[in-house]
């Protein structure tokens, strides 16, 4: 008898691609004679770009997709036999990118239970699996809540929280942690682990997250549809120019090890942790690391791609020659006693925003982050007339954009916003289609529209043959650019974005922030709502910190980073390069503690070890 719980032999998966009428013109391959074996209690993670078949490789495991060609056999039954289906669904079950996919109860607690009652599990034990998952996600707190109040992060845990319910032998997780901030992400990594070790539940994470990815037995990397490296973590890991071809990167810490090596010291290869230096510690002791007879030597040709504000690809930027957003800068946008109450009046009234006074000034680069259910989302679609203040008001340029006065359609062409969702903002037959919706209703004709689309979708990467294509056809994160591009393509003063690298990959990520300091030094305001503490550190110039709905720090990126405590309180971090400098203070090298990119993180260690 066959002991792998999963087993997929040569499978391939084709997508038809479709024209205005329907018509099927030519097919996409996803994947392409994949095999994968996958034993009981094993952890294995699935990087690869976006786009590369890792989703659709996912959903053959939950037999919501049926291979072309090949057979998948999950706990020793055949997706293509559909009487096999409820129990290949009980075996494995999935949290998608989008919890909106899988959520459907009015109340939390019921929506968690749903998966449990369905299965014919008795009605204590229901009750006893939604309290441990709640619990588990660090949402026990919110199960008489109604899942359409939650925050986009907060619904992520409680999808999780449904699978967990069902107990089954296999959980399958794509992208699970890209909405959630960081103490939300170390809860859910940690329960993941958890229920690994201790149930041995067999685990297929699907991640862009490198720092996720370490603590899997095998890693498999997926490239257009055919899997292209496989192995352990340090295995992995230690290849870094292959790892680079296929447009993904190394954990944080890993990186700084191999520029110091590269320098001259005497680290160890396949560092993967801060715990993973000859004494048990990275920080260590200076004696550790052993630097040699020239420890300010070469830090590597590759340092500049990863110092403050460089983006490795540099092939996505925004030109003033090409790129003409307006006469920016179009003047501050303020919050003045900004609340906001969900169902205000009502006994399920809840306090999202809590008398917010900021300005930005135009030109400004702005970090916007919280804790999930912080108010950041609900802060910015306040920005945005999106949602009705309860009291106060946003002044934009010096007016009340809630007058009665106020020009709604000057405002969305001024504020452009790109949801916490693309599928948000998605609906039309074609990619080009879609990107040129808004600047037609701006009274744009369809041939400059057309132009405004074609330039925007080049600028956020997507290929001119798949402007043809539908857009929910693409991958989340090709989904994401094209969310974008449909905001850029109306050529606002304003951009706000609420986590736009989501989803995406590392090269994806740094081509969308390097189009977005491009925009930023023409002059446009950037107002970026984030989880990733490392993007808000490289790229903004000042940040926000929400917390219960009011503004808790605001400065510069350093002077924010500087109070961990206070950040760590709220549920949210430094980032790692500041968490491996303040190891290594610790550990007795003289080194600056508030360095938040990793190049300049090596230039200081480098410093302090020459004893300059």
């Amino acid at each position: 008898m066959n002991s792998n719980i999963i087993e997929m032999n040569q499978i391939s998966y084709e997508y038809n691609r479709l024209d205005d009428d329907g018509r099927i013109t030519g097919v996409t391959k996803a994947l392409n004679a994949v095999d994968l074996q996958v034993e009981p209690g094993d952890f294995i993670t699935i990087l690869g770009h976006n786009g590369s078949g890792k989703s659709t490789l996912a959903k053959h495991i939950n037999a919501l997709l049926f291979p072309t060609e090949g057979c998948v056999i999950v706990d020793g039954y055949d997706t293509a036999d559909e009487k096999n289906l409820l129990a290949i669904r009980q075996c494995a079950g999935m949290i998608f990118q989008n919890p909106d996919n899988q959520i459907i109860g009015t109340v939390v607690e019921e929506d968690v239970g749903f998966g449990p009652e369905n299965m014919g599990v008795e009605s204590k034990e229901i009750r006893d699996r939604v309290e441990e998952s709640l619990k588990t996600v660090g949402m026990y707190e919110y199960r008489k809540s109604s899942p359409n109040k939650l925050s986009g992060g907060q619904k992520q845990r409680v999808s999780i929280a449904g699978v967990l319910a069902m107990h089954p032998k296999c959980i399958i997780l794509d992208e699970p942690t890209a909405m959630l901030d960081p103490r939300g992400r170390r809860e859910v990594i940690r329960a993941v682990r958890a229920l690994n070790d201790v149930e041995r539940i067999t685990i297929i994470l699907i991640t862009h997250y490198m720092e996720e990815a370490i603590f899997s037995d095998r890693i498999f990397v997926m490239d257009h549809g055919e899997i292209v490296m496989q192995g352990r973590p340090k295995e992995i890991f230690s290849r870094e120019e292959e790892l680079t071809k296929y447009h993904l990167t190394l954990p944080v810490v890993t990186q700084i090890g191999c520029r110091l090596k590269a320098a001259g010291t005497n680290l160890p290869d396949g560092i993967l942790t801060r715990k993973d230096s000859p004494s048990g510690d990275i920080s260590a002791k200076e004696s550790d690391w052993d630097h040699g007879d020239s420890p300010s030597g070469d830090i590597s040709a590759k340092e500049s791609d990863w110092d403050h504000g460089d983006s490795p690809s540099g092939d996505i930027s925004a030109k003033e020659s090409d790129w003409d957003h307006g006469d920016c800068p179009s003047g501050d946008i303020s919050a003045v006693d900004l609340s906001f109450e969900y169902e205000a009046g009502t006994n399920m009234a809840v306090k999202a925003l809590d008398g917010i006074n900021l300005s930005i000034p135009a030109g400004q680069f702005v970090g916007i982050a919280g804790h999930t259910g912080s108010g950041k989302t609900t802060l910015v679609q306040l920005l945005d007339k999106l949602l009705k203040p309860t009291y106060g008001t946003v002044m934009l340029a010096g007016e009340d954009i809630y007058s009665k006065k106020y020009d709604t359609k000057k405002l969305r062409k001024t504020v452009g916003i790109v949801f916490q969702y693309p599928e948000y903002q998605l609906f039309e037959e074609t990619v080009l289609k879609d990107v040129s919706f808004g600047p037609k209703n701006l009274g744009l004709s369809e041939r400059e529209a057309a132009q405004n689309a074609t330039e925007a979708l080049k600028l956020v990467g997507i290929e001119e043959n798949d402007f043809a294509l539908s857009p929910f056809e693409l991958s989340g994160g090709q989904k994401r650019r094209v969310a974008v591009a449909g905001v850029l393509a109306m050529h606002p003063q304003i951009l706000i974005l609420d986590e736009p690298t989501a989803g995406l990959d590392p090269e994806g990520r740094d081509e969308i922030f390097s189009l977005l300091s491009g925009l930023h030094e023409q002059g446009m305001t950037v107002i970026l709502v984030s989880h990733s503490m490392e993007d808000i550190a490289r790229y903004t110039e000042r940040v926000i910190v929400l917390d219960h709905g009011k503004v808790k720090l605001d400065g510069t990126p350093a002077d924010v980073f500087a109070e961990v405590k206070e950040l760590e309180k709220i549920g949210l971090a430094v980032p790692e390069v500041t968490y491996i400098m303040r190891d290594l203070k610790a550990a007795g090298l003289p080194v600056k503690e508030n360095i938040t990119i990793p190049g300049d993180a090596v230039r200081e260690i480098l410093r302090a070890l020459s004893g300059k």
